[in-house]
C-alpha cells in the first residue's frame, strides 16, 4: 500500500534530485499523485490502476504505473505539450501459485531501461540501454 505522501526517495529525475508526489484522487483499483508544488496549468502526475478479467486459471490482472508531465514546448516556448511514460505488467494471477517469475520478468525490464548491461549501477539519467531505444526511438 502507498503512502498518501511520495517524499522520502520514491521517485528521482534524471538528475537523481527527489521528486515529491501527494496523493489526489483514489477509488477501489485507481490512485493519482500529483507533483509537489502542483503546477494546475502543468500538471505532473503519477497514477497507478489495476484491472482484472477472467475467472480461474483464466484470470489476469493488468497493472500499469504511469507518470504524465504537460511541459512548455521547447520550439515555441509557448504551447503546453504532455509527455507520458509508463509500465504495463500483466499478470495470469489465476493460473500462478507465486510471484517469482512475474518479479523476474518486471527486474529484467528495469534492468534494461536502467543499466548499460555489465553495469549494475542503476542510470536515473537515461543513459541505459532500454532508456537509450526508448528516448531515441532506436531498435
Amino acid at each position: 500500500m502507498l503512502s498518501n505522501t511520495l517524499n522520502t526517495n520514491e521517485l528521482k529525475n534524471a538528475a537523481g534530485a527527489e521528486v515529491e508526489f501527494d496523493h489526489q484522487e483514489s477509488d477501489a483499483r485507481h490512485r493519482v499523485f500529483k507533483a509537489i508544488p502542483e503546477n494546475p496549468a502543468f500538471p505532473h502526475l503519477l497514477s497507478v490502476n489495476h484491472q482484472e478479467v477472467g475467472v480461474g486459471i483464466k484470470r489476469v490482472r493488468r497493472s500499469n504505473v504511469r507518470i504524465d508531465k504537460t511541459v512548455v514546448s521547447g520550439v515555441d516556448n509557448t504551447t503546453p505539450v504532455p509527455i507520458s511514460a509508463y509500465t504495463v505488467v500483466s499478470i495470469p494471477v489465476g493460473a500462478l501459485v507465486n510471484m517469482t517469475e512475474v518479479t523476474n520478468v518486471l527486474a529484467e525490464l528495469q534492468s534494461f531501461i536502467s543499466t548499460t548491461g555489465a553495469g549494475t549501477t542503476v542510470l536515473f539519467d537515461g543513459s541505459g540501454n532500454g532508456a537509450k531505444c526508448l528516448l531515441g526511438g532506436s531498435l
